[in-house]
């Protein structure tokens, strides 16, 4: 089958050689067959909304959600993932961490006095999703971004109410809008990590959509991942999206030598990175790894990076031990990092100090300004070829 690497690498050069495609309006489509309004909305009757773990603090409606928000300055449209937890029949949390691209748009509301358009998408083209879900930059829209994916714009309509660009294909949108005045109770939740989530809900509100329209079809599919201790789809889906973002950020930043990226669903999909590098200069292999944590994709959470040889696939997790085994000293070849943007879910740093942590790179690469290289083994081909050849005489093969 096809690895991570080799998927990611696919999404890398869609975007970085064939171009971003804005979507495309169109009056309205499959997910308007049922418009529901006002007084006609009620959230936990007319959706099987699961409590997934016993402490969660209700009901979550938005795992395998997105939220869409719109820059008052610029139009930039964002699609963006935030857990969300029903409060009533129209009224439901949005987890808008600090510093992600819906929280920038919150701010100009905020200052302005003003409601911010949202609409939330449950269930769409898997695609939607796995863009929607990782970390595209700033003033990019990730429909551009799907559309490169997908080879074609993707068909939105204009919503009723906000006027935002809206998937015309989608299962299910709740359109709204969110108050700044209006923050609530929400969590904990059973999060990515294998735990649950920090702060109590008292002590960190949440951002609150007041859903106002329900678009939906006829028969519509309740879309919800699994999130807690990896491996489990959530992993799979951000071990995919942020090792393709994560390279077309460094393919970006004209990082030379790259010869594969990957983020292991084992480290939750995004605490650790792994880079395989043609090093051609010294310092090469640091270059790559503060890149990395400089990158719109690993500035955000990620932990440490690994730095390997080209004769190392990153996903080859044997021989990257193998490599830290035998090519890494811990004084020579270890960078740390102290202040650098952290996330809020993270369960190694104390609850209450979690916008701060630190970074690492680990360099398992052989130094290139070595003059005496240590000499790799290699058994004699020609050797191999004839002890094969005579286990099969012997019946061994």
């Amino acid at each position: 089958g096809t690895s991570m690497c080799e998927m990611a690498r696919w999404w890398m050069k869609a975007v970085t050689e064939g171009g971003l495609i804005k979507p495309k309006e169109v009056p309205s489509g499959p997910v308007t067959e049922v418009i529901l309004r006002e007084d006609q909305i009620d959230l936990l009757r007319d959706f099987p909304v699961p409590k997934i773990y016993p402490k969660d603090g209700g009901r979550y409606i938005g795992t395998a959600v997105y939220l869409i928000t719109r820059d008052m300055e610029t139009g930039w449209v964002n699609l963006g993932t935030y857990r969300m937890m029903v409060h009533d029949r129209n009224h439901t949390g949005v987890q808008i961490i600090k510093g992600k691209h819906a929280d920038m748009h919150f701010k100009q509301y905020e200052k302005a006095g003003k409601l911010m358009p949202a609409a939330a998408v449950i269930g769409c083209d898997p695609i939607q999703f796995l863009v929607s879900s990782t970390l595209v930059p700033a003033q990019v829209s990730e429909y551009d971004v799907i559309g490169a994916l997908r080879g074609e714009p993707v068909e939105v309509f204009e919503g009723e109410l906000t006027g935002l660009p809206l998937p015309a294909h989608a299962e299910i949108i709740l359109e709204g809008f969110i108050d700044p005045k209006d923050l609530r109770e929400e969590g904990p939740f059973g999060e990515y990590t294998g735990y649950y989530s920090g702060k109590k809900g008292e002590e960190w509100p949440k951002q609150v959509l007041h859903v106002k329209r329900i678009y939906m079809r006829r028969d519509p599919i309740f879309c919800v991942t699994t999130v807690g201790k990896p491996i489990t789809d959530t992993h799979m889906i951000q071990s995919l999206n942020r090792t393709a973002t994560l390279w077309t950020d460094l393919e970006t930043m004209r990082v030379p030598g790259i010869r594969s990226v990957f983020i292991p669903p084992q480290t939750t999909g995004r605490f650790w990175a792994i880079v395989s590098l043609k090093t051609m200069y010294p310092g090469h292999s640091i270059h790559a790894g503060m890149a990395v944590h400089a990158s719109s994709t690993g500035h955000y959470g990620m932990k440490g990076v690994i730095v390997v040889d080209e004769d190392i696939k990153a996903d080859d997790l044997d021989r990257v031990w193998w490599a830290l085994s035998v090519r890494y000293d811990p004084w020579r070849s270890t960078e740390l990092i102290k202040r650098a943007r952290s996330t809020p879910l993270d369960p190694a740093l104390p609850i209450d100090a979690r916008d701060i942590g630190s970074k690492i790179i680990l360099d398992a690469t052989i130094p290139y300004e070595w003059e005496r290289k240590p000499e790799e083994i290699f058994l004699d081909e020609e050797m191999v070829k004839r002890v094969k050849e005579r286990w099969g005489e012997l019946g061994l093969d």
